[in-house]
């Protein structure tokens, strides 16, 4: 189970350079989002877009005939498919849908026994990691049906397979129609986790508004939690808005992508802002007699004004920190393709409670994720990393000391410029445990930049014995002569994958190391 971060007092201001947020060490927040619209062929690139920020994905793989029983649409791109996405850890669970077709859904229900078994044998056949149940508009009368056909799955798959539920969410408690369908408790014991569809606040053929106000978010998680475990809850998030027409009723809150909002906004000069209310974002935009007329949905648009609700980079950070505010087990979106892509340069430092505005879209986001939740080194402030700043030996020593274990020396130094700095007791303790040493002279110099060759050294002495003995030089710019005192150190750590080479094939001992390469030798480097 995932545990919120802690904010932990500091009582010295210089601290704040490389410990300004504690957390305890925990596993990321798990991520999901479900692809539908377009192409099977454009699933792979799709996925490839969101930076390493998926756990998995959820196709629509799983369809009903008029009779209940089960209709794999995934064809033949569907083992294709799973083999991309295994190799890259991310898992396949398509989602079954009734597309809110009460009488098929209905029919499903009634069928349950025999469609739990044609799931099963299709997630074994085609190697699929589970089923995401996603049968919707059915009522109150389907409650307690809708619950057994859950059991009934998790019963008949195996069980490191996953058994997900999409609910509605819940914000004002309902228990009539659809909204009662769902047993929050029975099919939170049964399922592995239920992605709570926290949007459409506002709806086609509704009054404008917010897809989904972090305010309803937050009420339904509420909710929710009343019947499920925290870590059992994920938060679902639109990739979508919805667009009315300020005059007539041509467009009712007629679904659009994210991608089509921008685009609207771009072509036809619209005005964006930030309801101050709910948070959420809407646009206007004016389409002019002139303007060429843009499809939407097929439907094509007339001339005259509209307002486009939807969810922006600012409402998305805020509603992804209800994640971690509420200790969930992670988020889910609808659906992939239809995003701004701009989401995913945030979406996992988000996700997992760090909002460094700094790291945004930056190559070392995964790195940075996993040093920063393992405690092993975290930013220099709410919004910043510094991922591309220089490592000083006074960092290097706080890391030094996390890594093996040590807590800071209370007074005394053994070098005389660490009088009065705010890294002395690391430093101290770290010298004396043998894993740092001084430039000469008496000195440290803890603000001087810590070099390639300089890390590997320290980080060696801290994972003594990695890599092995055979070691092999790739490494034109380094040799037992040159670099006697870290040569083997060097090897050691590239022959164990925590230290790479440069594109051009050298290894540049004497460059110095951002703080963002260190967050990567930290998520490779072996626990102790």
């Amino acid at each position: 189970m995932r545990f919120p971060k802690r904010l932990f007092h500091l009582s010295c201001t210089a601290l704040l350079l490389t410990t300004f947020l504690t957390p305890a060490a925990a596993a990321r927040r798990f991520s999901m989002s479900y692809v539908y619209f377009g192409s099977p062929s454009s699933y792979v690139a799709r996925v490839d877009g969101t930076q390493g920020s998926l756990d998995e994905i959820s196709p629509n793989y799983f369809n009903l005939n008029s009779d209940g029983t089960l209709n794999f649409t995934g064809g033949n791109d569907a083992a294709a498919f799973v083999e991309q996405m295994h190799r890259r850890g991310v898992r396949v669970v398509p989602f079954l849908s009734n597309h809110w077709d009460r009488e098929l859904g209905r029919k499903a229900l009634s069928n349950r026994k025999q469609l739990a078994e044609q799931i099963a044998r299709a997630v074994v056949r085609y190697g699929l990691d589970g089923v995401n149940v996603d049968i919707e508009n059915v009522t109150h009368q389907d409650r307690n049906a809708y619950s057994e056909f859950v059991e009934l799955l998790r019963q008949k798959l195996p069980e490191d397979k996953i058994v997900a539920v999409s609910v509605a969410a819940n914000p004002y408690g309902y228990t009539q129609g659809w909204h009662g369908s769902y047993d929050y408790r029975r099919l939170g014991a049964a399922a592995d986790y239920l992605m709570l569809m926290t949007y459409d606040e506002h709806y086609q053929g509704g009054s404008p508004g917010p897809v989904a106000s972090r305010a309803f978010q937050e009420r339904s998680i509420q909710y929710a939690l009343k019947y499920v475990p925290a870590d059992k809850l994920v938060l679902g998030l639109p990739f979508f808005g919805r667009i009315w027409s300020d005059s007539g009723a041509l467009m009712q809150g007629h679904g659009i992508s994210e991608s089509q909002i921008q685009a609207l906004i771009a072509n036809y000069q619209g005005q964006a802002n930030q309801d101050a209310a709910s948070g959420s974002a809407y646009a206007r935009i004016t389409v002019t007699a002139a303007d060429p007329k843009p499809v939407i949905n097929g439907v094509t648009l007339t001339a005259g004004t509209y307002t486009i609700w939807y969810e922006s980079e600012h409402s998305k950070k805020a509603q992804l920190s209800l994640v971690e505010e509420y200790g969930l087990l992670g988020a889910g979106s609808w659906s992939l393709g239809q995003e701004d892509t701009r989401v995913w340069d945030y979406y996992s430092l988000w996700l997992n409670g760090w909002t460094f505005e700094d790291s945004q879209g930056h190559w070392a986001v995964p790195y940075i994720i996993d040093a920063a939740d393992q405690g092993k080194m975290t930013g220099l402030s709410h919004t910043a990393f510094g991922p591309d700043r220089t490592l000083t030996r006074g960092e290097a020593a706080v890391v030094l000391c996390r890594l093996a274990g040590l807590s800071p020396r209370g007074s005394g130094s053994s070098f005389s410029d660490l009088r009065g700095h705010w890294a002395a007791g690391y430093v101290q303790a770290a010298y004396e445990a043998g894993l740092a040493a001084g430039v000469g002279g008496g000195r440290y110099a803890p603000g001087e930049p810590v070099t390639r060759q300089e890390i590997a050294v320290m980080l060696d002495r801290v994972r003594p014995g990695l890599g092995g003995t055979a070691l092999k030089n790739p490494f034109p710019d380094l040799s037992p002569g040159d670099n006697s005192w870290s040569y083997k150190a060097v090897l050691r750590l590239y022959a164990a994958g925590v230290v790479t080479g440069m594109p051009d094939g050298t290894f540049r001992p004497g460059a110095p190391v951002s703080r963002a390469e260190l967050a990567a030798m930290l998520s490779k480097l072996p626990q102790d």
